[in-house]
């Protein structure tokens, strides 16, 4: 049994009826507290032809501080940008957003769905509700590795600055780029070669050190990277990537993230896949080494919402409150993909002791 204890607290958003922004879906939010103090999400908005926007949405609580509800205030990003558009659609999808304290802003990391595939795109804000688009992220080549043209998802920033490789502080981005043979749909196909260098398979954290260029303006290339995480449990044999922003519990960084798993063999040549959540815990002074990971999933699909919708057996996690307000720092709110369908919130304690090993 795992030592985070999951409470299931049930759906938060869902398409609304007669909305042609949500006919395809409403799913896979950043969530993250504004400077008023309240929560905000910024859920996957899908339209006809999986044409996708990020909306805004304020989460409502009862009296006991449990989210009961979402009030919809518009869209925060609609694809616009060359990289965000292909022929008949596009898409800005499945966000995370960190308020970067050293900086005093707010940045969202997100897929850009374009004709070359998804890449991770960068915006910024102020307060949350004008976003300035810096373009997509650029990643110098590693160890005789290029990252140019190869598919990038599931980022997000740490919310303070981390010393680099080079001990350095920087802005690190957690990320999982989808090398050829990686992608959990070719690994599950006995045909389909397989990838022969080990560290294809990894969540990476990579950083950006903070210059000017002579123009005047950010550079946004991430220059060092560190191999974080390779599937290992059984139920993330397939894949594994990031979910919600580290964010800072008793014991570290805390980092919620997903892996997939085949639970049944294909049919018209798709496998049946799952998808469940686990949680990491980071070194606060040095990230790059794992303290936990639990060895089962903290959550897995087991209600009808997260049984079946667009995509079965799905949750997805993207979006993490830790309950300051409520005076009650252990207790984190998760808030997570629902079949890619709808969004669902789960209660998650940390213990008090992490188990040794």
């Amino acid at each position: 049994m795992s030592p985070f204890q999951v409470e299931r607290m049930g759906l938060i958003m869902e398409p609304l009826a007669g909305e042609a922004n949500e006919v395809e879906g409403v799913l896979n939010p950043a969530a993250v507290r504004g400077k008023d103090g309240q929560l905000y999400l910024f859920p996957r908005l899908v339209g006809a032809g999986n044409y996708s926007r990020i909306g805004i949405a304020r989460v409502l609580f009862d009296p006991s501080g449990d989210p009961v509800d979402v009030e919809r205030m518009g869209v925060a990003l609609a694809p616009e940008a060359e990289y965000e558009l292909r022929q008949g659609g596009g898409g800005c999808e499945d966000p995370r957003v960190t308020y970067l304290e050293p900086l005093d802003h707010y940045v969202m990391t997100y897929t850009a769905l374009s004709s070359q595939g998804p890449r991770i795109a960068i915006a910024v804000s102020d307060d949350l509700f004008h976003w300035r688009r810096l373009g997509l992220a650029r990643f110098h080549a590693y160890k005789g590795l290029s990252f140019d043209g190869i598919d990038d998802k599931d980022a997000s920033i740490f919310p303070a600055l981390i010393a680099s490789h080079v001990g350095q502080p920087a802005v690190a981005m957690i990320h999982r780029p989808l090398f050829p043979g990686t992608r959990p749909e070719e690994k599950a196909d006995p045909r389909a070669p397989k990838p022969e260098a080990e560290h294809l398979e990894n969540i990476w954290i990579s950083y950006h050190h903070i210059t000017e260029r002579q123009d005047g303006r950010r550079s946004h290339q991430f220059i060092g990277r560190h191999k974080l995480a390779a599937p290992v449990a059984p139920w993330e044999q397939l894949k594994i990537g990031g979910g919600p922003p580290p964010m800072m519990c008793r014991h570290g960084w805390l980092m919620v993230y997903h892996g997939v798993h085949e639970i049944a063999p294909a049919e018209n040549g798709r496998p049946k896949l799952c998808y469940c959540a686990g949680a990491m815990v980071l070194s606060p002074e040095h990230p790059t080494k794992i303290l936990y990971r639990s060895p089962e999933p903290v959550m897995f699909p087991e209600t009808p919402l997260e049984l079946h919708g667009t995509v079965d057996a799905v949750v997805f996690p993207t979006g993490l409150d830790r309950r300051d307000d409520l005076n009650d720092p252990d207790r984190f709110d998760v808030y997570y993909g629902m079949a890619d369908s709808r969004i669902g919130v789960a209660r998650l304690r940390v213990p008090a002791k992490l188990p040794l090993g």
